[in-house]
């Protein structure tokens, strides 16, 4: 068998990652207790991260669980290099490269008693895969991650070996994301989108609808020691400009991740200077949705027209002050490892001149029989979110410089992504976040032909192929080529417009302790395990 790093190794890289991160000596001084007080953004559809696309149930919800393997929450880049034991203590590929063997911790219960075995391991990725349709979960997102599982084999109580029909390098990251935790075989789906269960440092105690959410210390945790923490209360607070004053008057400990635009952040630090600010790129992309099947979208033509309305240096200017960054689909560099080099992007359709692209828009628009006096009325959809909301202004502005009569359709934020899987919107303006930095989750997920998160409807042979081969690529370099000609092919048939990879600020105040917050991720360090108050 070939082996990864051992358990050993990876305790010890942890440890002496955890030092370096919170400063030598200071490992005897976290201290026990307080409540965590944070805001969430909006009201989350449900509690089951595998059941949902939104930040707003993951945040607040990745406390209660584990995952088989996590990324380091002391590392701000999550990497293959940064995948540390969690409920397995090892992992080991077969010399196929197709059986993917866990060794799993021993005397850990989830959070009602009742014990932690394989076949938990076995009965959550059936769930999450479809493989076990009488149980599976009403909604799976990330099932395309699950595509090539045949089988999870329960060898014992303690080892589960995950059997695929052809490799895939990149599965062990999908595990480690926070959007894929372990769930209980003997809980329902349906108690997990209201009462989780896990075998987390926190526990669930109630999760008041359009109020607040509430997370108690587990004294039980299979992590001796910690939480420090004694739980976690968010309240839901709507308004932007509520919450982020209720931060700076001490009202919560926390704001929520990315919440913080580049003017605000100015604000905060202004009228609170102790407070921890820090602006990171989040890997969601801000992206363009039309349908396909709704005419006249249908037409080839008019989509063309509307990729060369994008001014994306527009969005970055007026969000971000001109922190965040133009690409493609996958995340740009310095902290995203497989963005398109600059050169190579300057040449693709929508990413030239501005004011020529525009013209030619509007030459586009002309030849259908549209104008000045004969615009194209459409709504733009989009969540009633204030990520969402920010851009969508823009493009609305963008699209009437081209003969469009645009207007905003702001669809309530916990029913958003449910509209999207039906295909009800003509035109919308999404974000599209993912668990980790890897073509798997971003590209797969987003345009293959059986992605539950496809939500254009994408699907073509030849990109089906190049997904599938860059999937079992295991050199980088190799792996990279075929993405960039998978991002060229998307650019040039206007699958799903790119229109800015979003850079945004979280903020915390000076008591909070341990926490790093993550650069190339929103999704993957919310267990809040190893936050601590010095007061």
């Amino acid at each position: 068998m070939r082996h990864h790093r051992t358990a050993k190794s990876r305790w010890l890289a942890a440890v002496l990652g955890g030092l370096m991160a919170m400063g030598a000596g200071t490992a005897a001084a976290q201290k026990q207790g307080g409540t965590l007080r944070i805001y969430n953004t909006t009201q989350p559809p449900s509690a089951s991260i595998h059941e949902e696309s939104t930040i707003a149930t993951n945040m607040p919800f990745m406390a209660v669980f584990n995952n088989l393997v996590r990324f380091d929450p002391m590392k701000p880049l999550n990497s293959f290099d940064t995948i540390v034991p969690e409920l397995a203590t090892s992992w080991a590929w077969d010399e196929t490269g197709t059986k993917l063997t866990f060794k799993l911790r021993s005397g850990v219960t989830f959070h009602d008693g009742k014990p932690f075995t394989a076949n938990d391991v076995r009965c959550t990725y059936h769930r999450a895969s479809g493989l076990d349709p009488e149980s599976a979960f009403r909604r799976s997102p990330r099932k395309i991650w699950y595509e090539n599982l045949k089988e999870v084999v329960v060898e014992d109580d303690l080892t589960a070996t995950f059997q695929l029909t052809k490799k895939q390098p990149s599965f062990v990251a999908l595990l480690a994301s926070g959007l894929a935790p372990v769930y209980p075989c003997h809980v329902s789906a349906r108690d997990m989108r209201t009462k989780p269960v896990g075998t987390g440092p926190f526990k669930f105690v109630e999760f008041k609808s359009n109020e607040s959410i509430k997370l108690a210390k587990n004294p039980t945790y299979w992590d001796q020691g910690k939480p420090y923490l004694d739980g976690i209360e968010w309240k839901i607070v709507n308004s932007r400009s509520t919450r982020i004053l209720a931060f700076v008057a001490g009202e919560f400990d926390m704001t929520f991740v990315a919440d913080v635009t580049v003017p605000l952040m100015r604000d905060v630090t202004t009228q609170k200077p102790d407070a921890v600010c820090k602006l990171a790129p989040t890997n969601v992309p801000i992206n363009l949705l039309v349908n396909v099947e709704q005419p006249p979208f249908d037409k080839p033509e008019i989509r063309r027209a509307m990729a060369l309305a994008l001014d994306r240096q527009a969005y970055i200017d007026i969000i971000s002050g001109g922190k965040s960054s133009i690409a493609t689909n996958m995340m740009p560099g310095p902290e995203g490892q497989w963005g398109m080099p600059v050169e190579m992007r300057s040449k693709l359709l929508g990413y030239g001149d501005v004011a020529q692209q525009q013209a030619e828009a509007r030459k586009i628009m002309e030849s259908l029989g549209y104008g000045p006096n004969n615009r194209l009325p459409v709504k733009v959809a989009t969540r009633d979110f204030a990520t969402y909301k920010d851009p969508a202004v823009i493009l609305v502005d963008q699209l009437n410089k081209i003969y469009f009569d645009a207007s905003m359709e702001l669809v309530e934020s916990s029913i958003w992504h449910s509209r999207l899987t039906k295909k009800n919107y003509a035109v919308g303006m999404n974000t599209s976040g993912v668990g980790i930095d890897d073509p798997d989750a971003v590209l797969k997920g987003a345009y293959s032909c059986k992605s539950e998160a496809n939500y254009t409807g994408y699907c073509t042979p030849h990109v089906e192929k190049l997904l599938d081969e860059q999937s079992q690529e295991a050199d980088v370099e190799k792996r990279k080529k075929i993405v960039w000609e998978i991002e060229r092919i998307l650019t040039e048939e206007v699958a799903r417009p790119i229109l800015y990879h979003n850079r945004s600020g979280t903020c915390w105040q000076p008591h909070v302790k341990g926490f790093v917050l993550g650069e190339n991720s929103i999704y993957n360090n919310w267990r809040f395990d190893q936050v601590w108050f010095e007061k």
